[in-house]
């Protein structure tokens, strides 16, 4: 483990109750089964700096895909005494509209994210409407803006973010996701983020039915496994239990601390 050891939070700042079991598992056992998904942004804390995961999406997109947007992901931040405008790095796992919807809300903040991601969301694939149907043309244009403005990062594979935090290609669910290692007081810590939505997937070998690669997002599954301390170290990114299993950050019902032991 490195000398450093970070604190990691989920922030829940959207959620969507009326899902069932078909629009996340390949192949459900039961098709209508309630499965609600919860929308996050994460914090990393240590070592005198601050790390944002993913930026969430605008209130006028949720309304229009029916995402019930709880407070801003700044606003979320907020609740841990983040000030999203003086954040200097971000790291955007993918570019599917909730996870790279707001990054005018990081002004100074220099954009971390994989070029095979860039790639994948000005290329081709767009030209197929079920792939680009989590896009949101104006996310991918200020990411562009942001190439051309020097405050963009891009990663080939691994990266490093911060000292003993590191990036990794996963792909599979889009064609650059990336996924976070992070070093904590209870081990390593993995940000799965969309290379597993829900425990259920990866613990199941269930995958996600909005899927670009089938195999590479089962490859990521042993990838995840490999990379964290085990199966309570791999963070999925929409699995409402996230909230319910980890502590309560100062009382906060929608911030939990993933540095510290799961509770259930």
């Amino acid at each position: 483990m490195p000398d450093i050891e970070y604190e990691i939070y989920a922030l829940r700042y959207a959620t969507m109750q009326n899902r069932k079991a078909a629009s996340s598992y390949l192949f459900p056992d039961d098709h209508d089964a309630p499965m609600p998904l919860d929308y996050f942004v994460w914090a990393i804390r240590g070592g005198g700096r601050t790390i944002v995961l993913d930026t969430g999406f605008t209130a006028e997109v949720g309304a229009r895909r029916g995402r019930s947007l709880m407070r801003t992901p700044a606003e979320a931040l907020a609740l841990i005494g983040i000030d999203a405008a003086t954040v200097p790095d971000v790291v955007i796992s993918h570019l599917h509209y909730d996870h790279a919807g707001c990054m005018g809300m990081f002004p100074k903040a220099v954009f971390h994210i994989q070029d095979a991601e860039m790639n994948y969301a000005t290329g081709r694939c767009m030209c197929h409407q079920v792939l680009s149907a989590p896009m949101e043309v104006d996310d991918v244009l200020d990411a562009v803006r942001h190439v051309y403005a020097g405050r963009m990062k891009f990663h080939d594979g691994g990266g490093t973010v911060a000292p003993g935090i590191t990036l990794h290609l996963v792909g599979g669910h889009t064609g650059g996701l990336q996924v976070m290692r992070v070093p904590t007081a209870r081990g390593w810590v993995v940000l799965a983020n969309d290379a597993t939505h829900f425990w259920g997937n990866i613990r199941n070998r269930m995958p996600f039915p909005l899927v670009v690669d089938v195999g590479r997002m089962l490859e990521g599954y042993r990838i995840l496994e490999e990379l964290a301390d085990g199966p309570d170290h791999i963070i999925p990114g929409h699995d409402p239990l996230v909230l319910k299993r980890f502590p309560k950050f100062e009382g906060q019902s929608e911030v939990v601390s993933l540095h510290l032991p799961p509770t259930g």
